[in-house]
Order: C-alpha cells, then sequence, then structure tokens
C-alpha cells in the first residue's frame, strides 16, 4: 500500500475537493448536454474542455484524433504516466426527456452519459492539478471524440495519446448500479465488436414467375436462419458470444423479386477464439448459401474492437484506494458485459482498467442508449473522488 501521510488526509482533501467542484461541473454537464455533438463533430465540447483546463493552468493540446484533447498534469517527482480516459460524444438519438437542460439540437442526445465522462475528467484534473506535488509521475488526461463509432480511441492514439503512457484508467456511468457505489470486472469485462455487410444478389423478376428469377429474399432468410446457429452449435458454451442481424433491406414492392438484399450484422465476443470461430462459420454460411440458392454473396467483415481486458496490475491498486476511500461495502465485483468500448485500444496496449460507476437516479429504472435516459448527477462528484483517488495510488 502506498504511503500518503505526506498529504494531510487525502481521502477527507479528495472528497471536499469533489464536493466543492460539483455544482460547477453540474453546470458544464447541463450545457454539454443541451448542446450534444455527434462522433468527430465535437468542436464546441473540445472547446469547453480546452478553456477548463486552460483556467486550471493545465498544459493540453487541441485536434487530438481530429477533435480531441490532451492534458498533462506533472507530479511532484519522477514516476510512470497514467492516462485517464474520457469519452464526449453524443449519439444520434431524440431526446425525450422534457428536462429543461435537454438536447436543443434534434436527432441528437446524451444518452450514454459522455456529457457525465467529461466534465467528471475534468473535475478530477481540478483535483489531480491540486494534489500534483504529492504524486510520482505524470498524468495523461484523454477527453476522446468518436467513442460511439469505435473510432475515437484508434484516432487519438495514432495522434501520440499513448506516447509514454504506463498505465490507463477509464471509467463508465451505469445506471443499473446506485450513485455512490463503484464496480469492476476481472480479466474481459467487455466484448470484441465486429460487424459485417452481406450483399446476396439474385435474378429479379415477377412474383408470380419465381422459376424464372433467383430470390435473394429467400436466400438471405436462410442465412439469418443459420446464422443463429454459429452460437448454439460452433462456440463452446463457456465461451459466450452474441451474433445479431440488425437490419435486412430488400424490395421495394409485393409482386416483385428484387435483384438485391442487403444484411448488416453484429458479432460480440469475450474470447479470441470464439472470435475466430464466429468469422469463419459466418463466411462459410454465405458462401454454402451462394452455391445452394444460386446467388452470389458478398462479405464484408471487419473487426472493430477486441475484448477489454482488464489488468491485474491496475486493478488490485484500485481496489486498495477504493477500499480506503470508500469502504469495500461499496465496491462490487460485476459479470462480463456483451457491450463493446473502443477503451480496448488503450488496454491492448498498456494495462488498463474501466471502472464501473453507479449512476442510478432514484426511482427510476434507466438504461443507457435510451431517449429517456436520466443519470442521477450525484455520480460526477462519485465518480471525481473514485478516479482522484485511484490515480493518487497508481502514482503514489
Amino acid at each position: 500500500m502506498n504511503d500518503f501521510t505526506h498529504i494531510n488526509d487525502p481521502s477527507r482533501r479528495i472528497r471536499e475537493a469533489a464536493a466543492a467542484l460539483a455544482p460547477r461541473l453540474v453546470e458544464l454537464r447541463r450545457d454539454i448536454h443541451t448542446h450534444p455533438e455527434l462522433a468527430f463533430e465535437e468542436v464546441r465540447t473540445s472547446g469547453i474542455v480546452a478553456a477548463e483546463l486552460e483556467r486550471m493552468g493545465i498544459a493540453h493540446r487541441t485536434g487530438v484524433g481530429r477533435t480531441g484533447v490532451l492534458g498533462f498534469i506533472e507530479g511532484g517527482r519522477p514516476g510512470p504516466t497514467l492516462a485517464i480516459r474520457a469519452d464526449m460524444d453524443a449519439l444520434p438519438i431524440h431526446e425525450e426527456t422534457g428536462l429543461p437542460f435537454a438536447s436543443q439540437t434534434d436527432g441528437k442526445m446524451h444518452a450514454c452519459g459522455h456529457d457525465i465522462h467529461t466534465v467528471t475528467l475534468l473535475g478530477v484534473a481540478s483535483v489531480l492539478k491540486d494534489l500534483a506535488p504529492h504524486f510520482a509521475g505524470r498524468v495523461a488526461l484523454v477527453f476522446q471524440p468518436a467513442e460511439e463509432t469505435l473510432e475515437g480511441a484508434d484516432a487519438m492514439i495514432a495522434d501520440g495519446a499513448l506516447e509514454g503512457v504506463d498505465m490507463a484508467l477509464g471509467f463508465h456511468n451505469h445506471p443499473d448500479m446506485p450513485t455512490g457505489r463503484f464496480g469492476y470486472v476481472r480479466g474481459a469485462c467487455l466484448a470484441a465488436a465486429d460487424k459485417f455487410d452481406l450483399i446476396i444478389r439474385g435474378k429479379s423478376g415477377h412474383a408470380a414467375h419465381p422459376y424464372a428469377a433467383v430470390d435473394p429474399i429467400v436466400a438471405a432468410a436462410h442465412f439469418v436462419t443459420q446464422a443463429q446457429t454459429v452460437v448454439s452449435r460452433e462456440i463452446k458454451p463457456l465461451q459466450p458470444a452474441v451474433v445479431t442481424i440488425g437490419q435486412s433491406t430488400g424490395g421495394t414492392t409485393y409482386n416483385i423479386i428484387p435483384e438485391r438484399v442487403h444484411l448488416k450484422g453484429s458479432v460480440r465476443t469475450l474470447h479470441p477464439e470464439a472470435r475466430d470461430t464466429a468469422e469463419a462459420a459466418l463466411r462459410r454460411l454465405a458462401e454454402g448459401i451462394a452455391v445452394g440458392m444460386r446467388v452470389e454473396a458478398q462479405m464484408d467483415y471487419q473487426r472493430k474492437v477486441p475484448p477489454l481486458l482488464n489488468s491485474d496490475r491496475v486493478l488490485e491498486p484500485a481496489l486498495v484506494a477504493l477500499a480506503d476511500q470508500f469502504g469495500m461495502d461499496f465496491v462490487d465485483e460485476g459479470e462480463p458485459s456483451m457491450g463493446s468500448e473502443d477503451f480496448s485500444a488503450f488496454a491492448t496496449r498498456v494495462p488498463a482498467l474501466q471502472l464501473r460507476i453507479g449512476s442510478s437516479a432514484p426511482g427510476r429504472q434507466d438504461a443507457l442508449h435510451n431517449a429517456k435516459y436520466q443519470p442521477d448527477e450525484g455520480c460526477i462528484p462519485a465518480g471525481v473522488e473514485a478516479l482522484s483517488r485511484v490515480a493518487l495510488q497508481l502514482l503514489g
């Protein structure tokens, strides 16, 4: 355990700082929430972040990964570099909360709480700036665009966001957990996310004379059915996997067999073996459909992000910090989720941890990516407190 006797009661100091920052952070959150921006459009949000870092006297770079911001806090003595990452982008969802600070942009909403994440990291920046003389090393503040498209992390890394970084800390609000509680998962906590487009081409014709056509809709239907056997019959039961066909487009009216059908699907896995098996199986099924149904089947399969793996090297000190700050009664070990996060791009390069921060509002049962999502803003100071204490532990 690190020795923080050189700081006068670090737990109390961090707790009081987080509480004092809360009103300003809530104000900033509501401003960002009112003006949501989609992936790689976060110009206004990045401007707010840069202005706040400038006000705090924190060195920073803008335009990292197109619309990202990278800030730096130097500790009082040499040591490792810890990256703390928050995502900033909104979703293409029309808000239905009726809140006075609801989105003013039709079809765009912070329905995943990235506005919460952005201001939480600003709060952490303020706390760690004040504590900088007491820790060793450096903090890299990573304000990332385009998480929802799973492209922002790679863009920032390509622009140097991980240069010199030794470990990384990510976080996400969780409406399935009460505010004031925190969660973690050992090992793989989030799934790999892959996607595919399958174009099935037949021969168009009159619905009354199907023998003179080649029906791509029937072929597509066979593929959709067979795709469901990939998980049930080809992947080990103890290796979770999900194959979903999210869109099927083809045809124009009742009595015409169309020329083509376009299927869009996603694949989620936690294990590399299952990931390989799923891709190989779906490609094989597409080839079989082409032969068996007399169609052309063109598959474009893209691996997007790998599973997000939590490292014990970061997790164990984090648990010590959380226990010191809150007591382990407020920290829960959870189960992996088949959701995905491009923070995995950081976690594949350096030891990392994704911390779950409870955000459930009393009396509500909210879900992420929902038009009526209303997280409890009390999760902001709670997150500031937890992340600051973990950072101090890792850099002590």
